[in-house]
């Protein structure tokens, strides 16, 4: 990859920022577009989010922004137009610049989640699903799996504000599915999904206790740095399927060519 002048901008915003995977996926993906573009991460603390998100909307060569934990419903503010997504889950992961130059937010978080479940054979159509966390991701992952079919979601998070706020934005839309909890409750589930940071460092407490989880359950964690959390370690242990958050990633590349109207793979043959 050669950097010069001409050179178009992205970056991924973050607080930490170390664990981000999408550099090592998109830079890639625009050589093989043969595209003049670079991803870079900016490691952005939360309180001096709003000045680095205003200096980089000055920034005339740079055409898009990805968003990680703990900024995702922020973001969401500072769009100045939100797609659906966002408006259903009050969080965006991405915005782009728009022709007169203003900011558009949309959200793949939930629907490449759901591809990569999908994609590895476990479908959430008509499977009861327990979700830990209602921020930022936990809210766009909530909002696809009812879209695809969930026919129950439980979602825990200690913040009770958040927890109503969001069944109410998902209860306008698929009504008497979802229910809240303070604390995980994950009996009988066929999916649990972990979209909390807790696994992002070793000395983080597990989101819930893997021992009562139902038998053969799909365990799921967005984290992707580590691969290997202590939650999917420990449910494999005890022989659930587990699934990893490199998946929610992978899931969010069409979306994010064509947000972004990056243009198509070229055909590699036979």
């Amino acid at each position: 990859m050669t950097i010069s002048g001409t050179t178009r901008l992205y970056v991924v915003l973050g607080d930490p920022v170390a664990q981000v995977q999408s550099p090592g996926l998109l830079n890639p993906l625009f050589a093989e577009l043969g595209l003049d573009a670079v991803l870079v991460p900016v490691h952005a603390p939360a309180s001096q989010l709003e000045g680095i998100v205003a200096g980089l909307k000055a920034v005339a060569n740079l055409d898009g922004i990805f968003v990680t934990v703990p900024h995702k419903a922020a973001a969401a503010g500072l769009a100045d137009r939100c797609g659906p997504m966002v408006e259903i889950t009050g969080s965006a992961n991405v915005l782009r610049r728009e022709a007169d130059g203003r900011w558009y937010a949309e959200n793949f978080d939930g629907t490449g989640f759901v591809a990569g479940l999908v994609e590895a054979g476990h479908d959430p159509q008509a499977q009861k699903v327990f979700l830990a966390g209602a921020g930022g991701a936990g809210s766009a992952i909530a909002a696809a799996l009812l879209a695809a079919g969930a026919d129950r979601l439980v979602v825990c998070d200690p913040d009770t504000a958040k927890l109503t706020s969001l069944q109410a934005r998902l209860g306008a839309h698929w009504p008497g599915r979802t229910s809240v909890s303070a604390e995980p409750d994950i009996a009988g589930a066929d999916i649990v999904v972990n979209a909390t940071p807790l696994g992002l460092r070793p000395e983080d407490p597990l989101p819930f206790r893997p021992a009562e989880l139902a038998p053969r359950s799909v365990v799921a964690d967005i984290i992707m740095k580590p691969r290997e959390t202590r939650l999917l370690r420990e449910a494999a242990a005890l022989g659930h399927r587990v699934h990893h958050g490199i998946h929610m990633l992978d899931g969010q590349m069409d979306s994010y060519r064509a947000f972004f109207g990056l243009g198509t793979l070229p055909s590699r043959g036979m």
